[in-house]
């Protein structure tokens, strides 16, 4: 009997070092993988929630360049929705997001299903197509600028030579012509990342369904519609949302392109924001403006959230 209490106890002793060391290894993974997180958990403090917080305090006063700031509660908030300029760039922005998302999801999905095959041929235009995402959105902007100078740029001339425009026409000079240069500048910029990201999804789908598909007599149309954009859908709603998120954050190139004109008609949110902020030193206003969009992005956000959540319980 004693023998037997002895081993029991022995075993316990055993079993508790083991746990004991088993907790101090985890212990010490723990405390390894917080130390590297740290950097980056500093970095997004520092850089990303300080001023975030900085943003949300400085829209409820009235904070000039120079100057005390003041207090003054919502009024900020309150003027924006009442603010006709700021109405009418928030309209520019969802107009310019309505006719340049579709553009990029087209021509980005046509692109991929064109270099879909992965022999040389493909793999050398999809480089080709991708090679202005790596230029830089000011370059481009300022690129096409110069290509769409009335008398210069071979842009305009091209347009002149196949008499879309006449000798003293300006492209700059009209609100849907000074449009469709900066949407077409975008999409030569853009539509290659689209391209690569619908282009991974479309090679994340089963050849042996279309094959299954063809062989039972489906279309191609109906092959498309009923089997490639079904499971296509979350790259598709990840592909729409960062599309949007994109245009509503746009300044570059109508900044650098059109300067808000004509009459002030190019002029987007963020450029707005930019203009009361930097140009008319109303910085509590500009932070109360920024907000407002900061609400528009995370309700975007939600949406794509919502989206891959329904497509996954489908």
């Amino acid at each position: 009997m004693s023998t037997h209490t002895a081993s029991l106890n022995q075993s316990r002793q055993v079993s508790g070092r083991r746990r004991s060391r088993t907790f101090g290894l985890n212990r010490r993974r723990q405390i390894l993988g917080a130390l590297f997180t740290l950097p980056t958990a500093a970095m997004i403090t520092i850089f990303f929630l300080v001023p975030l917080g900085m943003t949300f305090w400085m829209s409820f006063y009235r904070w000039p360049l120079l100057g005390q700031h003041k207090w003054i509660g919502l009024e900020n908030y309150s003027a924006a929705l009442n603010d006709p300029n700021f109405i009418q760039a928030l309209k520019f922005t969802l107009e310019y997001t309505v006719i340049i998302t579709p553009i990029l999801l087209v021509l980005g999905f046509g692109l991929a299903a064109l270099v879909q095959r992965g022999d040389t041929p493909s793999r050398f235009f999809q480089s080709v197509y991708f090679m202005p995402v790596a230029i830089g959105l000011a370059s481009a902007s300022f690129l096409w600028l110069f290509m769409a100078q009335s008398q210069i740029g071979p842009l305009w001339d091209l347009m002149h030579w196949l008499g879309l425009i006449g000798s003293k026409s300006n492209l700059f000079a009209g609100h849907w012509s000074s449009l469709m240069v900066v949407n077409a500048m975008v999409a030569w910029k853009v539509v290659g990342l689209q391209m690569l990201l619908l282009l991974s999804g479309l090679q994340s789908i089963p050849v042996e369904v279309i094959e299954a598909a063809r062989v039972d007599g489906a279309s191609g149309w109906q092959r498309l519609w009923h089997i490639t954009v079904p499971l296509l859908r979350p790259t598709l709603a990840l592909v729409l949302v960062f599309s949007v998120a994109g245009s509503l954050l746009a300044f570059d190139q109508f900044y650098i392109m059109t300067s808000g004109g004509p009459s002030n008609s190019t002029i987007s949110v963020v450029y707005s924001i930019y203009r009361y902020s930097f140009i008319q030193f109303k910085l509590g206003y500009g932070a109360a403006l920024s907000v407002l969009l900061m609400v528009i992005l995370a309700i975007v956000s939600a949406v794509q959230m919502l989206l891959l959540r329904n497509t996954d319980h489908n």
